[in-house]
C-alpha cells in the first residue's frame, strides 16, 4: 500500500501528492491529513476518479484509504 503523509501541508499539496500516488499505485493508497478540509478535498478527488474511500479519525488528524 502506498502511503501519502500530507499532515501539516498547505493546500493544494495534499491533493497534488494524492493525485500523483493514485497514478502510480497498483493497490490502495493511504493518505494522512491533519485538517477536515483536507480530508474533504482528498475524498472528493478520489470520488471524482471513481475510487472508494474509507476514512477514520486518529489523534493527529484523519486516515483515508482510497481503493
Amino acid at each position: 500500500m502506498v502511503e501519502v503523509d500530507a499532515r501539516g501541508l498547505s493546500c493544494p499539496e495534499p491533493i497534488m501528492l494524492t493525485a500523483e500516488a493514485l497514478k502510480s499505485a497498483k493497490g490502495p493508497v493511504k493518505v494522512l491529513v491533519s485538517e477536515p478540509h483536507q480530508k474533504t478535498n482528498v475524498e472528493k478527488l478520489a470520488k471524482d476518479r471513481g475510487k472508494k474511500t474509507t476514512t477514520t479519525e486518529d489523534g493527529s488528524g484523519f486516515v483515508i484509504i482510497i481503493e
